[in-house]
């Protein structure tokens, strides 16, 4: 799946959806960093441009959810000052008693939060393997409130049919249903159009794209979800800064671009570790190989840069090659224009429970690359100079 077929009108989204000049007193074409913690009343209790106070709304933050709401192909999008923290406001829609189901294969700290933090105020959390629907189907409780799915996983880059599994929970309609789109992209895949309640990003990655923010953010098209989000976005407050949001708007302008050279470099990088006789295995959900290929290409418009792995040998090979590596740099997180990688294991996962990490495949031997957008054959130079140190002997 070599060919992108992008979104109508997505770049001119990016370019101009909430960011209409008029809206400024200045006609400013870029975006203000409104700063103000408050703001003026017209008469106690009435403010015509809706601001009261920063922390229920804000100028800056709302051009950046307006924005990202239309590139969702949503109505409401409310940010957040970490993806962790848009992730303890959706758990936060459950009560205590309440049962969730999550994909077995999530982001470390995703899987860490619903373990250890949900789960002592009173949330039972299942994981299934959602590459099989029915599995969802199964886990399925009097009780159960939400379902969450990352597609494709982190790290091992399991993609789940989010149509197959909304059709399951239409049977149920007191379960709405979160996909985590962080892998993707706006640009890759829409999962509100697929059939998912609501849409989690952890900006900090692709979508702002410049390793400079920390950020989540919660899509949806239903107005009932959205209230009750706003709600905690100002109850609990964890809103991100004005200039955060700035930033992140900012990043969205250039999303569709980076991203078609991240698939570029990404689909390069993959089939070159194909080849090569010191991998082991490799994971890309663009490739034949990978087991869910044919879901990948009817629900995804492309792929991003992140490529998994599995070196021959062990431990010592995983670390030999990462500490070899020139152009790619050996640092947790992903999405950035920079090439970063990292050791699952040891890094992003190590807080998930040994015996779940090897049944999910994350082994020692296990690397995962967030490839950049730097020159392609300098990143497969890079990569290859790295094997032959790890492995000298083929």
């Amino acid at each position: 799946m070599d060919e992108i077929e992008p979104f109508a009108h997505f770049a001119t989204d990016a370019l101009h959806a909430g960011q209409e000049p008029e809206q400024w007193s200045s006609r400013a074409v870029v975006p203000l960093i409104s700063l103000s913690s408050t703001f003026k009343q017209e008469e106690p209790g009435v403010n015509v441009l809706g601001y009261e106070y920063s922390r229920s709304g804000n100028p800056t933050r709302h051009v950046a959810e307006k924005c990202l709401a239309k590139l969702e192909n949503g109505k409401h999008c409310m940010l957040f000052s970490s993806g962790l923290a848009a992730t303890t406001c959706i758990t936060q829609l459950l009560s205590q008693g309440d049962h969730l189901i999550a994909m077995d294969d999530l982001y470390g700290g995703t899987n860490r939060f619903f373990r250890q933090i949900a789960s002592k105020n009173g949330v039972e959390a299942s994981f299934v393997d959602a590459t099989n629907p029915e599995n969802v189907r199964k886990a399925i409780k009097p009780n159960t409130r939400m379902v969450w799915i990352e597609t494709p996983t982190n790290p091992t880059m399991k993609v789940v049919d989010l149509q197959a599994v909304s059709a399951i929970l239409k049977e149920h309609p007191d379960i709405f249903m979160v996909t985590d789109n962080t892998f993707a992209s706006s640009y890759f895949q829409r999962p509100l159009d697929l059939g998912s309640d609501m849409v989690f990003h952890s900006v900090t990655k692709y979508l702002n794209g410049h390793s400079d923010v920390v950020m989540g953010a919660v899509v949806t098209n239903s107005d009932q979800l959205a209230e009750r989000v706003r709600f905690l976005q100002n109850a609990m407050g964890p809103v991100p800064s004005p200039f955060d949001c700035y930033l992140m708007n900012r990043g969205l302008k250039t999303l569709h671009l980076r991203m078609q050279q991240h698939h570029k470099n990404g689909f390069a990088v993959a089939r070159f570790l194909e080849a090569s006789p010191r991998i082991q295995k490799v994971i890309h959900p663009g490739l034949l190989s990978h087991p869910n290929y044919e879901v990948a290409k009817k629900q995804m418009r492309g792929f991003s840069g992140i490529v998994s792995f599995c070196i021959k040998g062990g431990i010592e090979e995983a670390k030999t090659f990462l500490k070899s590596v020139k152009v790619f740099t050996l640092a947790e997180s992903l999405g950035g224009y920079e090439s970063l990688a990292e050791h699952p294991g040891i890094m992003t996962h190590s807080s998930v429970p040994e015996a779940q990490r090897v049944k999910l495949g994350i082994s020692d031997s296990l690397i995962r690359l967030s490839v950049g957008i730097e020159d392609t054959e300098d990143l497969i130079a890079d990569i290859e100079q790295a094997l032959a140190k790890a492995i000298p002997q083929i």
